[in-house]
């Protein structure tokens, strides 16, 4: 390969191809500690769209797979590297190239992080909302591609509903720009949102045009409630969701993931309580809000329930949620799984769950976007294993069973990726899957993009 390597090093910049199999090595897995990565032919460290272009017009060329990565955050194997692949990074192309003020649009390069942009934002006095737990580290092109979530879901939508128009490379080369930078715009298919969630399989997102949003004037208020059942707090976010309340967050966590982030920070929290509810209101009714969400909290059982005194207790308790990945992380080898119900389905999810942790001996922790009725259970099993244990893998195949069963998803924010795609055509149904494959087919004919993962 050593004259095809030399070709695609002439059609790039100096020092943009890499060979080293110790620096390729940083890059061949992503978050996934359960899916085997392969050992790539080369990495691409892109700079520029022109880049991506030239990457790709090569790799359809010679037949070569490509693996897009940003962050390399992916909780369900979507940036693993394959056997003979190129991995393609966009961490590199960081420029945000425009915050428009008065009509509240971004325009950012596909390896920004999630959390300088919105930092960006700020200083216009707005925000970028999708903020998932990895918005520290993951880039935009990696949330695009996973039509990421995150905490503020609950109002403010998934990363697509803040998506006006993307460019994006597609097999062979090609430069295509969707959407528009209007609110509104019906004109031709709505390709945009194709690639959106379409985790690299379709077409290679180099920058995205962004729909921002006012930033509150003043930190959410916080309310959190403790309850002794995990099915409980459940129940309290349906009551709150019923009562037509707005809240801008409503998250939740069981006692096991109280207890690993207790044994870790010595927070306190997770020793007399089985679940642990936390909720923000960013609206100008915010105290009103907030103090109705506790008193509903306490109607369904809560055994404590207290709106925070400050902003720094606010904040505190966020800090606390966000610890929660992480705490659990601790405990050994983790799968990381991302069911969506129906928010009224919520508290059964929830017993289906423990049902399947108890049926299987198998430790599950758990916590959820609950607002959105998105759940994650973490199974948790000891290291050094060669493989997931069977054990594990059955009790995911309940949960993700039980989800379909009550009107669910396989994912509500994570992506198919490697894990999930044995279960997708039971999600799908036959149709779905052949017109999946078909618009794979028409993007990409060569079958370079992405291969074994998504569909």
């Amino acid at each position: 390969m050593s004259d095809v390597l030399g070709e695609l090093r002439n059609a790039l910049p100096e020092a943009r191809v890499i060979t080293d199999p110790d620096v390729m090595d940083g890059y061949r897995r992503d978050q996934t500690p359960t899916v085997f990565a392969g050992k790539p032919l080369c990495v691409v460290v892109a700079h520029a769209t022109a880049d991506v272009a030239a990457t790709l017009a090569w790799a359809q060329e010679h037949g070569v797979p490509v693996v897009p990565r940003g962050g390399g955050t992916s909780l369900a194997g979507g940036a693993t590297a394959t056997d003979g692949c190129v991995v393609l990074s966009t961490a590199r192309m960081t420029t945000i190239r425009e915050v428009d003020q008065a009509n509240e649009v971004a325009v950012a390069e596909a390896g920004v992080i999630n959390a300088d942009l919105d930092r960006a934002a700020a200083e216009h006095g707005l925000m970028y909302a999708p903020d998932p737990s990895s918005y520290e580290i993951s880039t935009i092109g990696g949330n695009l591609a996973t039509n990421a979530g995150g905490l503020r879901c609950v109002k403010y939508g998934v990363t697509r509903d803040s998506v006006l128009g993307l460019e994006v490379v597609l097999a062979g080369g090609r430069v295509l720009r969707t959407g528009r930078r209007t609110v509104k715009g019906v004109t031709g298919y709505d390709l945009t949102s194709l690639f959106v969630g379409s985790e690299g399989t379709l077409g290679v997102i180099t920058s995205a045009t962004l729909r921002l949003r006012p930033r509150p004037a003043t930190y959410p208020k916080t309310m959190a409630a403790g309850f002794d059942s995990f099915a409980a707090a459940a129940r309290a976010v349906t009551a709150i969701l019923a009562a037509r309340i707005r809240p801008s967050l409503l998250e939740l966590m069981d006692r096991a993931t109280l207890r690993a982030i207790d044994d870790w920070k010595h927070t306190g929290f997770g020793q007399d309580i089985q679940a642990l509810l936390i909720a923000q209101d960013d609206s100008d009714n915010a105290e009103r809000g907030t103090e109705r969400m506790r008193e509903l909290s306490l109607a369904e059982g809560a055994v404590m329930a207290d709106v925070s005194a400050s902003d720094d207790e606010s904040r505190q308790l966020l800090d606390l949620r966000r610890l929660a990945a992480p705490a659990v992380q601790r405990l050994g080898v983790i799968l990381v799984e991302d069911v969506c119900v129906p928010r009224t389905r919520l508290p059964e999810m929830v017993e289906r769950i423990e049902r399947a942790a108890s049926r299987h001996e198998v430790f599950i922790a758990t916590v959820a976007h609950a607002g959105d009725g998105n759940l994650h259970p973490v199974f948790v099993f000891e290291p050094g294993l060669p493989e997931v244990p069977p054990a594990v893998w059955a009790a995911a195949d309940e949960v993700f069973r039980a989800a379909l069963d009550l009107g669910g998803t396989l994912t509500g924010e994570h992506g198919v990726g490697m894990i999930k795609r044995r279960w997708l055509a039971d999600e799908l149904g036959s149709e779905s899957m052949a017109v999946h494959h078909a618009i794979k087919a028409a993007l990409d004919p060569v079958g370079i993009l992405n291969p074994g993962k998504a569909i």
